[in-house]
């Protein structure tokens, strides 16, 4: 398991919503610190990986548990 410190339900969103809330949500983060997001659209797993690469944030961790995406990404 992966620690955390902040965590974004995007669960049965269709894009673009979850990138649009993703965005939303790294503003209120602090440098080092780590998001989990959760999401059920595939495409998320492209668009969630482009924001990162993108934006400089670092993508540590994509898997699958239990029918939903998981998502861990650290802020710079």
């Amino acid at each position: 398991m992966t620690d955390f410190s902040h965590e974004l339900d995007a669960k049965g969103l269709m894009c673009p919503e979850p990138v649009m809330m993703l965005h939303v949500k790294v503003k209120e983060m602090q440098a080092g610190d780590v998001l989990k997001v959760l999401a059920t659209d595939p495409s998320t797993k492209r668009d969630i990986a482009k924001f990162c690469s993108f934006l400089g944030y670092e993508l540590i961790l994509q898997q699958e548990v239990n029918g939903a995406l998981e998502f861990f990404i650290k802020k710079p």
